[in-house]
């Protein structure tokens, strides 16, 4: 399992969505006191430290489950959630229950503990990292790679059909099980799917993977997730992004123009799937496609023959 991360520059800026399962529960949890959890969960792991979060691998005593508890840091989070403050955002974990799907990972519980910090309870992933995976630099099966950005596509649609916006989609935040299932996670950045928490300003993600509204200081929606999707989907066609790569927020400056064309890397690649993906990365946010269950219905004839599981 892995630790929510995320890149947050330049600064600024500054309702729930309806249907949700699991909303007794939610509501039973938010009315308890605070949580003992060193008492509640046994540390199986040594903790890995995100940029705004501590991760372990835990035992539930009471259930016998092996689970993932994620601790925030209030002085890393503070900052971040005050931007919202009187909007009626939700929390990460009340996010988190709101998002169900095979492709992103489960929250099982959250609340405060006992030191005042906040904690979440998630299914544990062991997998690998989708990003380590491609770190690698060995090319994937042509097949594999469908497999994935099908798979990456429809953890995204999940979010969305949920009424939110991930907001750091990049390979970071997927893991990929020894299945072959992908799976989503991290849900410290998402917001409601609404105009007021996705005003000008909020220059929030990573910036290899950012759309350039969000760079540029404009006004966004759900389609900063399709971009930053299309980004990770040509990184798993290809194993090279769509513009040069950065270490820092000058990277994004350049994602308002032209992008280098998928076919010079995958000059085989199926046209269809070629050309959805870069529908995807178009500087100009009103020729992406409106939503992912679009992308989806483009690409679904394709057929690269047995996906396989990575690492075969």
């Amino acid at each position: 399992m892995v630790f929510s991360r995320f890149l947050s520059w330049f600064g600024g800026g500054r309702g729930k969505p309806a249907g949700s399962p699991g909303k007794a529960a939610a509501h039973e949890r938010r009315r308890r006191g605070k949580v003992d959890v060193w008492r509640r969960y046994e540390p199986l792991h040594h903790s890995i430290s995100g940029t705004m979060s501590s991760f372990y691998k835990v035992r539930d005593k009471e259930t016998g489950d092996v689970v993932g508890l994620k601790i925030l840091d209030p002085k890393k989070v503070g900052p971040i959630e005050g931007r919202y403050k009187g909007l009626g955002k939700p929390s990460e974990g009340e996010i988190g229950d709101r998002i169900t799907g095979r492709h992103v990972v489960r929250t099982l519980d959250w609340g405060v503990a006992k030191d005042g910090n906040t904690f979440i309870v998630e299914e544990f992933l062991d997998g690998q990292l989708l990003h380590g995976l491609l770190s690698t630099r060995r090319a994937l099966p042509p097949a594999q790679r469908l497999d994935l950005v099908r798979q990456a596509a429809t953890a995204v649609a999940t979010v969305h059909k949920a009424g939110f916006v991930h907001r750091d989609i990049c390979p970071r935040n997927f893991i990929l099980c020894p299945d072959g299932r992908l799976v989503l996670f991290d849900f410290g950045l998402t917001v409601p799917d609404k105009p007021v928490f996705l005003q000008p300003g909020n220059r929030i993600g990573t910036p290899n993977y950012m759309a350039p509204e969000v760079v540029r200081r404009r006004q966004a929606d759900r389609r900063l997730d399709i971009f930053s999707f299309g980004v990770t989907a040509y990184e798993i066609c290809t194993l090279e992004l769509p513009w040069p790569r950065g270490t820092t927020g000058r990277a994004a400056l350049q994602h308002d123009t032209t992008p280098q064309d998928i076919r010079e890397h995958w000059p085989d690649i199926p046209a269809v799937l070629g050309k959805a993906i870069m529908g995807c990365i178009e500087p100009d946010v009103a020729r992406r496609p409106a939503n992912l269950d679009e992308f989806l219905t483009k690409i679904a004839a394709v057929d690269l023959g047995p996906a396989g599981v990575a690492g075969t």
